[in-house]
């Protein structure tokens, strides 16, 4: 028997069936597809964030002084030097040859060469200061004329007056003076300028102070004849001022004459 002719409601049936079947897939398709399109939004619009560092936990800090600086390095050691070897001792000095005993032969000087002698320099004579005592009864420009004291001989000359204004007349004696002999000037001592020969002075050519000799023979030998003949005994004292601390010489001997001084100026020139 035929299965159509046996289930005719079956046979009715088929076109709903296939009807519901197509409206099923196509609804099946709709759903899977607006599945996608949802699930395609949802990975669009999701936001990607990169993954959080866990966070870091905190660091405790303590202030602390700083450690001292190092102390400086020592400073380099510098090697004490050695003791010196002592020095060798010199070379024994060779052996002079021995001398010969033939005395050497001095022959005399030819005739026609005199020879001559040495010459002899004579021992400075000091310049030196007289105190009153040696000056006692010396003879001044107020004693008087002569051979000294009031009344000698000489017919009325008085060369110690002439020679005394002479000088201070020139104001360079008394600066020189001071200047030779400062010590004895400043005691208030006479200053002892000729003995029979001119005292000599430290330091200068010839003998005696140069300047003060000259003026004394100077005035000597424009002095009258008779006065230069005049004898003299004992020491002349001169004075160059007034005060009571004035500059004086002091010139003289046992027994002589003006004109001595000018007789030893003399000498000493030839």
């Amino acid at each position: 028997m035929n299965r159509r002719a046996q289930d005719p409601q079956r046979d009715r049936q088929a076109p709903v069936r296939r009807a519901l079947g197509k409206r099923g897939s196509w609804l099946a398709g709709a759903v899977s597809v607006g599945a996608h399109a949802a699930l395609l939004l949802a990975l669009l619009s999701a936001r990607v964030e990169p993954p959080m560092a866990p966070a870091a936990e905190p660091i405790v800090v303590a202030l602390v002084a700083p450690p001292p600086p190092p102390p400086p390095p020592p400073p380099p050691k510098v090697p004490t030097p050695k003791a010196q070897a002592p020095a060798a001792a010199p070379p024994a000095p060779a052996e002079s040859p021995p001398r010969s005993r033939l005395k050497p032969v001095r022959r005399p000087p030819p005739p026609d060469v005199e020879p001559l002698p040495a010459s002899e320099i004579p021992t400075p004579a000091p310049v030196f200061g007289l105190g009153e005592a040696e000056l006692a009864g010396a003879r001044t420009a107020g004693s008087g004329a002569g051979g000294g004291g009031a009344g000698g001989e000489g017919g009325g000359c008085n060369m110690v007056r002439l020679i005394q204004d002479g000088l201070r007349k020139n104001p360079r004696i008394q600066s020189a003076i001071a200047r030779a002999h400062p010590d004895a000037v400043a005691a208030g001592k006479a200053i002892m300028v000729w003995d029979g020969d001119w005292m000599r002075n430290s330091g200068e050519e010839g003998k005696g102070l140069a300047g003060i000799r000259q003026a004394i023979a100077m005035e000597v030998a424009f002095a009258p004849e008779p006065c230069r003949a005049d004898p003299v005994h004992g020491l002349v004292l001169i004075s160059l001022n007034d005060g009571p601390r004035s500059v004086r010489l002091a010139l003289g001997t046992g027994r002589w004459r003006w004109s001595d001084l000018a007789l030893t100026q003399s000498t000493r020139r030839g």
